[in-house]
C-alpha cells in the first residue's frame, strides 16, 4: 500500500496508539480514508480525563496520570505535540510508601523515570493533540464515538464492523486493532461472549501469519485495576495539596498490605482537588465482575448491575485510602466526599508481549498497535504512542 493510496483503514480504539497511528499515518502523506472507532465518548484511552457537562471545572485524569519517555530516541510525535501546546513537562513529586507507612521521596517505579510530561489542561489532550496533528475530524479522518465493534466479518476484500446484534456500522480495506479486546479469550471471560470476535473472523482467510499473532495475543495476560475517584471540595483540599508529593506509588508490600498501588493528587483550577487511588492487580482481580455505573461497554452490552457490590469496593478502597493519608491527613474522613468507581480490565500487560514483526498481516490487513507489542515502553503510554508511529510507517511501506 503506498503512502498515497486510496485503500480505506478502521481502526478501533482511540487511545493513544490509534490516535498516534493516525497522526503519523497522515504526516507520511497517507491519503486513503481512516475511520476511529470507539466506545467512549471521546479520545484518550488508559489516557483519559474524567469531565463533566454540568460542571465545566471537573477534570479527573482517572487512568495515566502523566507520560513518560525512556528511550535513547524520542517517539517522532513528541516534539510536534510538545510545539502545540498538547502537553508539557509534569512538575509534579514523586515518593514511594515501603511496607507499612514508610515514606521514600523522589523513589520512583517505570512511570517516574525518564522525561515526564502531562496533557496539558488534561491527560486526554495527549489523543486530542495527535488527532489534530492529523488533520480535521470529518475530513482527514472520520470519528465514530460511543460505539461498539461487537462482531468482525471479512466479505468481498472488506472488513466488515458490525454492532451487537449484527448490524453493519462500517467497513473498509484494512483493520487496525489498538487493544487486545476483539482478539483475546479474556472477551469471553469477561463478557460472556460465545467467541472471540477476531479469531472467529480469521479462521475463513487461512493467514499463517495472522494466526500466529492471534495465539500470542491469546497467551499474554494482563493486569486489572479499580480505581477510586475522589472529588474534594475548596474547604477540604488543602491538606492534600501541601502533601510532600503528588504521586505516591506503592511497593510489593505496601501493595499488599493496603491493596493499593498508586494514589495521585490533582488540584483544580477552582481550588478543588481530585484524588484517584488506584487498586492492586490482586485487589482488582478479586472484583472483576463490578464495573463501576460509569463503564461504556458494560452499558453497551447490557451487563447486569452488580447488585450494591460497586458500592462495596468504593468503601474498601475509600477505609484504605484513609488509612494510608492517616499520618499526613490524621482523622481522615471520606464518606461525604464525591467518589466513584472505574474499572480497567486490562491496564496492565505483562511481558513479553506481542512481537513487532508480527503487528502487521498484509495477507488477511490486519494490524496491532498499543502498549501490548514488545520495545521500549512497553506497558506504559510511550509504548502505546511508538507503536502506532511504527504501524503507520509499515503500512505506509507496503507495496
Amino acid at each position: 500500500m503506498p503512502s498515497s493510496g486510496s485503500e480505506s483503514i478502521a481502526v478501533i480504539g482511540a487511545g493513544v496508539s490509534g490516535c498516534a497511528f493516525i497522526a503519523q499515518l497522515r504526516r507520511l502523506g497517507y491519503t486513503g480514508a481512516l475511520s476511529l472507532w470507539e466506545t467512549g465518548r471521546g479520545p484518550g484511552g488508559r489516557a483519559s480525563t474524567r469531565r463533566s457537562r454540568q460542571d465545566h471545572g471537573l477534570r479527573i485524569d482517572h487512568g495515566a496520570p502523566l507520560l513518560n519517555i525512556t528511550g535513547a530516541t524520542e517517539p517522532l510525535l513528541l516534539q510536534p505535540l510538545l510545539a502545540g501546546g498538547w502537553i508539557e513537562p509534569w512538575p509534579g513529586l514523586i515518593a514511594q510508601l515501603q511496607g507499612e507507612a514508610t515514606l521514600r521521596p523522589d523513589q520512583a517505579d517505570a512511570l517516574g523515570l525518564g522525561q515526564l510530561y502531562r496533557g496539558r489542561g488534561g491527560m486526554d489532550h495527549l489523543c486530542k493533540g495527535l488527532l489534530s496533528l492529523a488533520g480535521e475530524a470529518g475530513e482527514a479522518w472520520q470519528p465514530h464515538y460511543g460505539t461498539l465493534v461487537r462482531h468482525l466479518d471479512w466479505k468481498d476484500g472488506l472488513w466488515q464492523l458490525l454492532d451487537r446484534e449484527g448490524e453493519l456500522l462500517g467497513q473498509a480495506h484494512w483493520l487496525v486493532l489498538c487493544s487486545t479486546l476483539l482478539a483475546h479469550p479474556r472477551s469471553r471471560q469477561i463478557f460472556g461472549w460465545e467467541e472471540v470476535p477476531l479469531k472467529q473472523a480469521a479462521e475463513r482467510l487461512g493467514d499463517l501469519r495472522l494466526e500466529h499473532a492471534l495465539t500470542v495475543i491469546a497467551g499474554i495476560r494482563a493486569e486489572a485495576r479499580s480505581n477510586l475517584l475522589v472529588l474534594l471540595e475548596a474547604a477540604a483540599a488543602g491538606p492534600w495539596a501541601s502533601l510532600p508529593f503528588s504521586l505516591l506509588h506503592f511497593d510489593a508490600a505496601a501493595q499488599q498490605r493496603w491493596g493499593l498501588q498508586r494514589i495521585t493528587i490533582q488540584p483544580l483550577s477552582d481550588g478543588r482537588c481530585a484524588v484517584v487511588a488506584h487498586s492492586s492487580h490482586s485487589f482488582a482481580a478479586d472484583h472483576l465482575d463490578v464495573y463501576g455505573t460509569h463503564s461504556a461497554v458494560a452499558r453497551m452490552l447490557q451487563l447486569p448491575p452488580d447488585e450494591g457490590r460497586e458500592d462495596t469496593v468504593i468503601a474498601a478502597l475509600t477505609n484504605a485510602l484513609e488509612q494510608v493519608m492517616a499520618p499526613w491527613l490524621p482523622g481522615l474522613n471520606l464518606a461525604t466526599a464525591d467518589r466513584q468507581l472505574m474499572r480497567w480490565g486490562a491496564a496492565f500487560p505483562l511481558a513479553p508481549g506481542l512481537p513487532s514483526e508480527l503487528s502487521c498481516c498484509p495477507s488477511s490487513r490486519v494490524g496491532f498497535c498499543g502498549d501490548f507489542i514488545a520495545g521500549v515502553g512497553f506497558g506504559r503510554i510511550e509504548g502505546a504512542l511508538r507503536s502506532g508511529e511504527q504501524l503507520a510507517h509499515e503500512l505506509c511501506a507496503l507495496a
